[in-house]
């Protein structure tokens, strides 16, 4: 009996065993790396791009044999566009999940208070849309775009407005948040720079539904141009609105409107007919993502706005990955800084603060069938 029980004893031990160095191994055998952003709440469509995009690189590149016989694996993280959210999924990536990188996250104003956690860690982070200079002007080590600034993208609007609209009479409107309020604040200096002062400067609140008497403000003054920085909730019900009380004031907004759901917030196609916004030049039509594309569509999903921002994201991490000899923030970052990635938005190198080398962006219209298309130059 004592021998029974000590080889049952023995045969336990040795499953536990099993068990535990089956876990280890499988541990070992993927990247985990994240994306993060806002998965629910007034800005999910945003999510929902950046969570196909992501999944679907991950998806190619494991297809392909992944990197250094590794496989990676995907961690989906929800900030709703939340700071204090933001800095709780931050670190519950770091603690937790032990992920090796973060593509994200979407919102500025998560972006910001998150990179802090991520740098601390020695993580990489590689955000598809976070555009406020505060990203990569603080000289974190370890954080890096591949989206453009509110610098760069404020003078093309600016540019526009002066020399394509002729805008004499301006509102400048932001959502008070640290991505709307940042690019406003930059179109806004690059026009007074070329002499056109704004007649109303006001900010809204994200979330509210009802802009009827900043509306009659705007139609007292006699605006001809209403730039607005902010996302597409805000933006497309301040749209209805104006035109509901019939006012045809130029609508301008950044790459913030680059969703469908602008749309739907502002009541139909023929609410947007006529409005521009600034994006980056549309990677759909670049060569080096067609195929890509066209399995996106094949699937029956269109990778507008951020979806191959996301995708792109994940082949900078992959590329980093696959070049530098460690795990370590630090040295991803410095491969990053010193090489070029071929990724499906062309090939993409950046500076000694993580922002890309070259900028893109390009002003597009809003058409009567809901969609938009660049405006030539």
């Amino acid at each position: 009996m004592k021998l029974l029980t000590t080889r049952r004893t023995a045969m336990c031990l040795a499953l536990a065993s099993a068990a535990l160095w089956s876990t280890v191994a499988m541990a070992q055998a993927t990247y985990k790396v994240a994306i993060a952003g806002p998965m629910t709440g007034g800005n999910a469509s945003f999510g929902e791009q950046l969570r196909r995009g992501a999944q679907t690189a991950v998806d190619d590149i494991n297809g392909a044999g992944g990197i250094k016989g590794k496989k990676l694996e995907l961690v989906i993280a929800d900030d709703a566009c939340e700071p204090k959210q933001a800095v709780s999924v931050a670190s519950r990536l770091v603690e937790q999940d032990k992920v090796v990188a973060v593509a994200g996250h979407f919102c500025s104003s998560s972006t910001i208070p998150a990179s802090e956690t991520y740098a601390e860690a020695n993580i990489l982070m590689v955000t598809p849309g976070s555009t406020n200079p505060k990203v990569t002007d603080r000289k974190l080590p370890t954080i890096f775009r591949t989206c453009g600034r509110d610098d760069q993208q404020g003078k093309v609007a600016a540019d526009f407005i002066v020399e394509k609209l002729k805008g004499k009479k301006v509102a400048i409107i932001h959502d008070k948040d640290t991505y709307g309020k940042g690019i406003a604040d930059a179109t806004k200096a690059v026009l007074n720079q070329r002499g056109v002062k704004e007649v109303i400067y006001e900010g809204l609140t994200r979330g509210e539904k009802d802009f009827n008497a900043l509306v009659t403000k705007i139609k007292g003054a006699g605006v001809d141009v209403v730039y607005f920085g902010g996302l597409s909730s805000e933006a497309g019900t301040l749209v209805r609105q104006l035109r509901e009380q019939g006012v045809q004031a130029t609508f301008m907004s950044a790459d913030g409107i680059a969703d469908k759901a602008f749309v739907t917030s502002a009541g139909g196609n023929a609410n947007v007919k006529g409005v521009v916004m600034t994006f980056g030049d549309d990677p759909r039509s670049n060569p080096a993502g067609q195929t890509v594309v066209a399995g996106f569509r094949k699937a029956g999903f269109e990778p507008e706005g951020y979806t191959l921002y996301a995708y792109a994201s994940i082949q900078t991490i992959a590329a980093a990955l696959k070049g530098s000899k460690t795990t370590g923030g630090a040295d991803l970052a410095k491969w990053l800084k010193s090489n070029t990635v071929p990724t499906v938005m062309g090939s993409k190198a950046w500076d000694a603060n993580g922002d890309l080398k070259v900028a893109d962006y390009v002003v597009y219209e809003w058409k009567a069938d809901g969609d938009y298309a660049k405006l030539k130059r």
